[in-house]
């Protein structure tokens, strides 16, 4: 194949990479003008339920060392278990649902909802209690707060342990998965404008044409 062929296959990829950039240069310029009150939900919204993602982690690790008896390392346990699902939280709900709506790549409003309510349960809620049970099983063994169980019977033993916390943060992962869904309506509906104005401001365009 020559050049020539080649140069001519990669003109229309070209061209749709050049219309992407230039949606979504219009995109962020209407968003720019629109009421702080959108802005501020799109720009800081996702913290909200990162922040509920760290009260998650908070109480499950209290939950764990009231259950194992751990009285020591309070404070370096419950750095990780706030700061690690907030962090998390804030990406994935960035990298999963904000980012591609307003860079017009998702435009389905259920898929869009679907992702928020799947955030908020499996990032916002559980990951915060699953990222306890090594924290605190390591703490346990190291200050021989409760007594661990040998390897053929370590999985039994931490079902056991893990039931009664799951049971009592099934409300905060009830919570987070509606503050995930009521994230991502709002900001499909944050979307939905923008994209009504564009239209609008295409249409005397269109007209004069």
């Amino acid at each position: 194949m020559t050049g020539r062929e080649f140069l001519e296959l990669d003109i229309p990829q070209h061209g749709l990479y050049l219309e992407r950039f230039q949606r979504m240069e219009l995109i962020q310029k209407i968003f720019n003008e629109l009421p702080k009150a959108d802005q501020n939900l799109c720009n800081h919204g996702s913290y909200f339920l990162a922040a509920n993602a760290s009260l998650c982690g908070l109480a499950g690790n209290n939950f764990f060392r009231n259950i194992l008896h751990i009285r020591r390392a309070a404070i370096i346990s419950a750095v990780p278990m706030a700061v690690l699902p907030f962090i998390s939280t804030v990406a994935v709900y960035e990298a999963f649902v904000r980012e591609p709506l307003f860079s017009g790549e998702l435009n389905c409003e259920v898929c869009a909802v679907v992702r928020g309510g799947l955030v908020g349960a499996v990032v916002g809620g559980l990951y915060p209690i699953f990222l306890a049970i090594p924290l605190n099983g390591s703490l346990a063994a190291r200050y021989s707060s409760s007594p661990l169980p040998g390897k053929e019977n370590l999985l039994r033993f931490w079902l056991g342990i893990a039931q009664p916390v799951f049971r009592k943060m099934s409300w905060g992962i009830l919570v987070q998965v509606l503050t995930g869904l009521y994230l991502a309506t709002k900001h499909h509906g944050i979307y939905v404008k923008i994209l009504q104005q564009m239209n609008s401001s295409r249409d005397p365009e269109e007209l004069q044409g």
